[in-house]
């Protein structure tokens, strides 16, 4: 990864959660879920992702580039991979599928009328969509919530 790149991550089948929160933050993080961690380190290397994982088997073989997860607690993975890496969240939230991890995109809110509930609809302006499966994200309350929680949980290493 070169100086100023955003790290893609490949997450393996232990750390689900972490997964969906470094979506939240903003990063792409493939949750590879099933199959062998061979597969795990190919599709690593082949699409340039780093891995992290709680598996030290896969770590001490170095197949890939690779972060050991040592944490069972999700605000501590976190910890570990913002101090390994750096990373910054702010103005990068919600830019990604919780599902698919694929990047949102702008949905018209005429477009969102029938697909999201009436109060909703009426008391949102702004709407994304994922290109992929279709879910429809709005900034709501629960983007405040998650968005107080994600700072409680990396409190200090920002």
């Amino acid at each position: 990864m070169k100086q100023g790149d955003k790290p893609r991550f490949a997450v393996d089948s232990m750390l689900g959660s972490l997964a969906k929160w470094l979506r939240i933050m903003g990063y792409d993080a493939l949750y590879f879920h099933r199959g062998e961690d061979a597969d795990l380190e190919r599709i690593a290397l082949r699409e340039g992702r780093l891995l992290l994982t709680k598996d030290q088997e896969i770590v001490k073989r170095g197949n890939c580039p690779s972060i050991l997860i040592r944490s069972d607690r999700l605000s501590h993975q976190l910890r570990e991979v913002i101090g390994e890496l750096s990373l910054r969240w702010e103005g990068r939230t919600f830019t990604r599928c919780l599902i698919c991890n694929l990047p949102l995109v702008p949905l018209e809110k005429e477009k969102a009328r029938d697909r999201v509930p009436p109060y909703v609809y009426q008391t949102q302006e702004r709407f994304m969509t994922c290109p992929g499966c279709g879910r429809i994200y709005w900034p709501g309350t629960h983007w405040k919530m998650m968005t107080e929680r994600l700072r409680k949980m990396v409190e200090g290493y920002l």
